[in-house]
């Protein structure tokens, strides 16, 4: 069995930016204000922490800030993915070097690589990597998927720990628990799927919601954990409609505006990301009002 990284919620972080670059005031109060609220992991400059438009620099420096701002009271996991081999792998290592608990690494994006081709990416990575792999299925967004047995031939490494599974097809997630056992450990990539991934054995969840509820989508997982599913189940469906709106454009752009409503950052993303349409933002700070967060 492999520990697990983390166990209930983990923060997708967002990375706050101007125009003058990354603001780093307000990414570490932003972090020290997480871990205060009782997250139980932070995961930076993945997806929602705008990792592809960093720049290579930018990306390393955010890492490193991030290690040393939480100075292991919750563990750091750093995005690291790449559809360029090379880079995927000078970050992995630099993460590694750096302190990261682990690395997240996304399935290349653009290039749609074979199976096989995804099982010789991962191994090299791993092969490289001081700190466990969190692999990251995201189709949606890469064009390609980890089918299940792809994932049971890499759950054979030593140093692949995870998967953040953010395919959203359950029978899929399911079989892929099945074949793997615990040589792997499942984290949902969904905030509409925190429950079910873990009825299946997951062991938390990747989390946008958590950047605007930190201490609310620990406690989800946490009630799962303690047995009381009927109570996690109500928080899955209470959140609902705030998981909903803060995906009624791609992410990052929603979680963005509701931080910035917050007054945790600017409301600035860098194209071809542009900020919230008005419609869609009324809606979201509505739900956010009635999810009880202070706006």
């Amino acid at each position: 069995m492999k520990k697990p990284i983390f166990e209930g919620m983990a923060t997708a972080l967002i990375t706050p930016i101007t125009e003058n670059g990354i603001d780093y005031d307000a990414f570490g109060k932003l972090i020290d204000w997480q871990i205060d609220e009782g997250i139980d992991g932070l995961v930076v400059c993945g997806t929602t922490g705008e990792g592809s438009t960093l720049t290579d620099a930018e990306h390393k420096e955010a890492i490193k800030f991030a290690v040393e701002r939480t100075n292991k009271r919750v563990p750091v996991i750093a995005g690291t993915g790449s559809n360029d081999t090379a880079y995927a792998l000078e970050l992995t290592q630099y993460a590694c070097e750096v302190g990261v608990d682990a690395v997240l690494v996304v399935t290349p994006y653009y290039n749609k690589a074979t199976q096989n081709g995804l099982i010789k990416l991962f191994t090299q990575i791993a092969d490289v990597a001081t700190a466990p792999v969190i692999l990251y299925d995201v189709p949606s967004r890469t064009g390609v998927s980890l089918e299940p047995k792809t994932v049971a031939e890499l759950a054979k490494h030593p140093n692949i720990n995870a998967i953040k599974a953010a395919c959203g097809n359950i029978s899929k997630i399911a079989e892929m628990a099945a074949l793997c056992g615990d040589e792997i450990n499942i984290y949902s990539g969904n905030d509409d799927q925190v429950v079910p991934i873990m009825s299946l054995g997951g062991k938390g969840c990747i989390s946008v919601l958590s950047n605007v509820l930190p201490k609310e989508s620990s406690l989800m997982c946490k009630k799962f954990a303690n047995g009381d599913v009927k109570g996690a189940c109500e928080m899955q469906l209470k959140y609902l409609p705030l998981i909903n709106a803060l995906f009624s454009e791609v992410n990052p752009i929603p979680v963005k505006a509701a931080m910035a409503k917050m007054g945790f950052c600017e409301d600035y993303l860098r194209l071809p990301l542009t900020p919230m349409e008005t419609a869609h933002k009324e809606i979201l700070f509505a739900e956010m009002a009635k999810a009880g967060i202070n706006i």
